[in-house]
């Protein structure tokens, strides 16, 4: 599942050599940026499962096991709570508002900065979870985890595309999403190893703290890109963590002097007034910067990633047949972007996104037909699970191009 998030590169590929070899320190940076993807991957896989959880639904939404005890058709209407919805919405309400300061706090402060932030506003809200006792503490935890989310999902992907070298920016930059896919498949896993367990939810939701201290102490190791040091003005600095990602055999300066000229060159760029990007010579680009990941998200992927669980039940499976189908359609996601990584640097990423757009066409009207099928004409077509996998798998291309398209 995509984030939702571009991968701005603010490092120019050049003509000049700039260091295109993988050193240790490279690739221990990459991932730790990187796992800023399990944070939200996590919380995608985590919060379906756990409304389906008895346990849970016991202490918190009495009402809706009323309703599941009392449905003979289907389990649609079961889950039709205000207070529900709040529960699951709430981070993303809190990651939407978020999101809109990320872009200038992330400037302002550096991308490891803001990473750090980020992964500590989520451990907060991960352990409130685990320890609720209450509604408004498990609101309030969904809150502090929507804060951490939009951070580090604006942070993680431009840090990447930045730190990375030009020859393997695609492959580097779909690492955030690599590690989305293992964060919903895990999360998979957990919810269907600890439902049948009083105290599983508790796990489920608290065990969110272990993705995001993995990422918030490794982000104290790394150094910040010498892209933001530049821009911050900070360009002893910069040499310093181009010296050490490059590699000490490395002749670092032309590379320097490149970020220093595109630095000056942005910020006079800046000076002008935002409605220059209006105008008719941008027009193109600014129609697909928001049209591509508009027509991304609501393709609705990430609704059927979430809710997974409960819209397995939907059509007539049990519980832990509804979970481990959950863990399949993660598994599925994780391959695909395995797939893709590989690929994007080799065929470009047009290939990839029109490949994806296809393939998101075709799957969605598989995708309409069996729910017709299953509700207008009462048959239970068990061939949904294939039909939401395959949707999954070509969304999962498009969402290799918005994360890896560096241009």
């Amino acid at each position: 599942m995509a984030g939702g998030v571009f991968a701005v590169d603010r490092t120019p590929d050049t003509a000049i050599n700039v260091g295109g070899k993988l050193t240790f320190s490279i690739i221990i940076t990459c991932i730790v940026a990187a796992s800023g993807g399990l944070l939200f991957g996590y919380d995608v896989g985590i919060s379906g499962g756990v409304t389906t959880m008895v346990p849970f639904l016991q202490k918190f939404f009495p009402d809706i096991l009323r309703k599941a005890a009392g449905a003979e058709v289907n389990m649609y209407c079961v889950y039709d709570s205000q207070v529900l919805t709040l529960f699951t919405s709430s981070l993303y309400l809190a990651g939407l508002v978020s999101s809109l300061a990320a872009s200038k706090v992330t400037t302002m402060f550096g991308r490891r900065n803001v990473i750090i932030i980020g992964g500590s506003v989520f451990l907060a809200g991960g352990a409130i979870n685990g320890g609720s006792e209450n509604i408004p503490m498990l609101i309030l935890g969904r809150i502090l985890l929507g804060l951490g989310v939009g951070f580090t999902n604006q942070a993680a992907p431009l840090y990447l595309s930045e730190i990375a070298p030009p020859k393997w920016r695609g492959a580097f930059s779909t690492g955030f999403q690599f590690f989305l896919g293992v964060g919903v498949l895990a999360a998979g896993c957990i919810n269907y190893g600890t439902a049948k367990h009083t105290w599983g939810w508790r796990l489920s939701l608290g065990l969110a703290v272990v993705p995001a201290a993995v990422m918030t102490i490794g982000a104290f190791l790394i150094t910040d890109t010498p892209s933001s040091l530049v821009e911050r003005g900070k360009v002893e600095q910069a040499k310093k963590a181009l010296q050490k990602i490059r590699g000490s055999s490395i002749d670092i300066e032309p590379e320097l002097e490149e970020l220093i000229k595109w630095s000056e060159i942005a910020k006079s760029v800046k000076q002008e007034p935002f409605k220059a990007i209006f105008k008719r010579e941008y027009r193109p680009h600014l129609v697909m910067a928001f049209a591509i990941p508009f027509f991304q998200q609501i393709t609705g992927i990430t609704i059927v990633a979430f809710y997974s669980p409960n819209l397995f039940q939907s059509v007539g499976l049990g519980h832990d047949a509804a979970l481990l189908s959950a863990i399949i359609l993660g598994a599925v996601n994780l391959a695909s972007i395995l797939i893709s990584t590989g690929a994007v640097d080799r065929f470009g990423r047009r290939i990839l996104f029109i490949t994806g757009d296809c393939g998101v066409d075709s799957v969605s009207s598989g995708d309409r037909c069996s729910w017709y099928k299953r509700h207008i004409k009462g048959q239970c077509n068990i061939g949904i699970g294939i039909i939401v996998s395959l949707h999954c798998w070509f969304w999962l291309v498009m969402g290799t191009f918005n994360m890896a398209n560096s241009k």
